[in-house]
């Protein structure tokens, strides 16, 4: 019983499992843009410790980026990971529901704006114009849709099921004596 202690608990699930879990769920089949991206750098922020809360995120993705391959907008889709791990790390000392899943907006939003950038900037698909930019952003709205319901669902994952095992699992184990 000892071990179920919240102090314990916190030795004992460490967030970075649920970060290697998080890279797990990017490398298997999934819907496009449902992925735990976000959530993965949103949780870092808020859970490892400071020190580390935007590396490990990183190193995590990166990892999965050797399996899922490299392409030449990788800076836009990690710059925007830095700064969703920075909105993490601002989410620490204001958690709650609500503010978690603004955060989990603001991410889907910030995601798709730089990234979206990025394309344009990096790809031969857009004229280098303000119409340009426009129609990369306008032929990204398809995808943004996932994105928001995979950070939204991957958020809810991470962060409940974290929360759940350093809350509810102690007084569940102390309440059967």
């Amino acid at each position: 019983m000892l071990l179920l202690r919240p102090n314990y608990m916190k030795k004992i699930i460490s967030p970075v499992l649920f970060i290697a879990l998080a890279v797990i769920l990017r490398l298997i089949p999934h819907v496009p843009n449902i992925a735990p991206i976000a959530a993965m750098a949103l949780f870092g922020g808020v859970y490892l410790n400071k020190k580390y809360a935007l590396i490990i995120p990183i190193i995590a993705m990166m990892i999965s980026d050797i399996f899922l391959g490299f392409h030449n907008t990788m800076i836009f889709v990690y710059g925007s990971f830095l700064i969703v791990g920075l909105i993490g790390l601002y989410l620490r000392n204001h958690k709650n529901i609500a503010s978690i899943v603004a955060a989990s907006l603001l991410s889907s939003v910030l995601f798709f704006v730089i990234t979206n950038f990025g394309v344009w900037l990096m790809s031969g698909m857009y004229t280098k114009t303000l119409t340009g930019l426009m129609d990369a952003y306008i032929m990204g709205i398809p995808f943004f849709r996932n994105t928001v319901l995979g950070d939204l669902l991957y958020v809810g994952i991470l962060f409940g099921s974290y929360e759940f095992a350093l809350r509810i699992m102690p007084k569940l184990a102390f309440s059967k004596k």
